[in-house]
């Protein structure tokens, strides 16, 4: 409980330096653009990373619950599932929870029974977000399959290849 509370006290600045720690994983000019554009028109991106990072620290401080967590992860990991990221890369910016929430709090006032059940529930949303990355992969390998199929299909279709048969 006592690791809770501090964490609630120190929410803004975990929360920021995790952001910009998941922001500086990307290429130095796209990092400027995110950091810099708060309108969430122009920077969709950051926006959604920024409002998801933050309802997935309070739900880390709460009881654990799957849906939610899965519902602010997703939105982070699908974008990087997109982008020219590998799993590792995708979901390691989860790791820097770790360091930050012990560079904010006084590990003397807190247990370190408290400390590893953090740690754990780090670990465990790592394991969370690297089956939604697994999921959304999956998801555009078969978009890619399909639209592959398709134009084969309509290439030997156009070429006379394929011929309908009926059921007489």
């Amino acid at each position: 409980m006592v690791l809770a509370k501090l964490l609630a006290r120190q929410k803004a600045n975990i929360v920021k330096a995790w952001f910009d720690r998941l922001i500086n994983s990307y290429p130095p000019d796209t990092a400027q653009f995110l950091k810099s554009q708060k309108d969430q028109f122009a920077n969709p991106v950051g926006f959604t990373a920024q409002e998801s990072m933050q309802g997935l620290f309070d739900l880390m401080l709460e009881k654990w619950d799957r849906p939610a967590l899965i519902k602010n992860l997703d939105p982070i990991i699908r974008v990087r599932a997109i982008q020219n990221f590998s799993p590792s890369q995708a979901v390691s910016f989860i790791l820097d929870l770790k360091p930050l929430v012990r560079s904010q709090v006084d590990q003397a006032s807190v247990s370190a029974e408290e400390l590893a059940r953090f740690d754990q529930r780090v670990d465990d949303l790592l394991l969370l977000a690297f089956d939604i990355y697994l999921q959304c992969r999956e998801k555009i390998y078969e978009l890619k399959v399909s639209t592959e199929r398709d134009k084969i299909y309509s290439a030997f279709s156009r070429a006379g290849l394929i011929a309908d048969v009926s059921k007489e």
